[in-house]
């Protein structure tokens, strides 16, 4: 028997968590009132038993949360008074179209262009490989820090730290009140930015493979593989979490490490959101076969 999982994501004043069965959205409106909504889930792997094995259900894994996340974050900004219009499904997905975008303009076409001005690469594959990893990392890194300088995204951070405490509470087995949360650990193993992180560096070695073709059939390839690589990302973080081997803890510092970034210290009124979603989205039976 193992404990269920039970996941989450910081949104705009507010956490989403989601367990087996729930996903639970908890959000503070001005008023000071916490407004939760819950919603039954049914995982593709679920339906589709063949999308839960290794490899597939990484990338159905991505695919899920960048949905789920999605719905949860825009139902945050209408409670939280930062949209007046509640957004459509067709306005969801052209957000979340719009995102990819820039995300691969970002992350995949400007490493795979630039890569070849880095001073000594040359002709060498390996190299010119190794150096795109390594500007999509910097970029990686970059990008976070940059964010995380603003105040609105600060703010996102400590309920993202809120909901790493509140998930060690549950897994620990102890009653979800702001005095157990609040000493708990805001790094998590599971966390996202582990799984990101995971992805650039998993890129470098599945995209050396393919050698250095035109930057066309770079950008392209990049694109095709990346639920490849966000599948092997994933099984790496699910190793990691249930892991205690010595060297695949010290492998998973550097996620732990970059989470100081994106998760801050939260005050007691934003773990109390985090308990809220929590107790909506945990299963009944808290543990399970496997």
């Amino acid at each position: 028997m193992k404990k269920a999982y039970v996941g989450g994501q910081a949104v705009i004043e507010g956490v989403m968590m989601r367990g087996p069965e729930y996903v639970a959205t908890a959000v503070r409106e001005a008023g000071g009132e916490i407004v939760v909504k819950k919603d039954r889930v049914l995982p593709l792997g679920a339906k589709y038993p063949i999308l839960s094995k290794p490899l597939l259900r990484g990338m159905v894994a991505l695919y899920e949360s960048l949905v789920i996340g999605m719905r949860s974050l825009m139902f945050s900004a209408q409670v939280a008074g930062e949209e007046d219009e509640k957004l459509d499904d067709k306005e969801i997905y052209i957000t979340m179209a719009v995102s990819t975008v820039f995300a691969a303009v970002l992350f995949l076409a400007i490493p795979t262009y630039a890569a070849k001005f880095i001073p000594g690469t040359g002709s060498n594959r390996v190299l010119l490989n190794l150096a795109e990893g390594i500007l999509r990392l910097l970029i990686f890194l970059a990008y976070l820090y940059g964010i995380s300088r603003t105040k609105d995204i600060q703010r996102v951070f400590e309920y993202h730290g809120a909901e790493h405490k509140t998930i060690y509470c549950y897994e620990k087995n102890l009653p979800l009140t702001v005095e157990n949360v609040r000493p708990q650990s805001r790094l998590h193993p599971r966390c996202g930015t582990n799984f990101l992180l995971m992805v650039v560096i998993v890129s470098i070695f599945v995209f050396a493979f393919l050698g250095w073709p035109s930057l066309w059939e770079r950008f392209l390839s990049r694109i095709i593989l990346m639920p490849v690589v966000a599948g092997l990302a994933y099984e790496w973080i699910r190793l990691a979490a249930r892991s205690d081997n010595s060297l695949v803890q010290a492998l998973v510092k550097p996620g732990l490490w970059l989470q100081n970034i994106t998760t801050r210290p939260p005050d007691d009124s934003q773990i109390e959101v985090a308990i809220a979603a929590m107790n909506a989205a945990k299963p009944q039976e808290e543990y399970v076969r496997g």
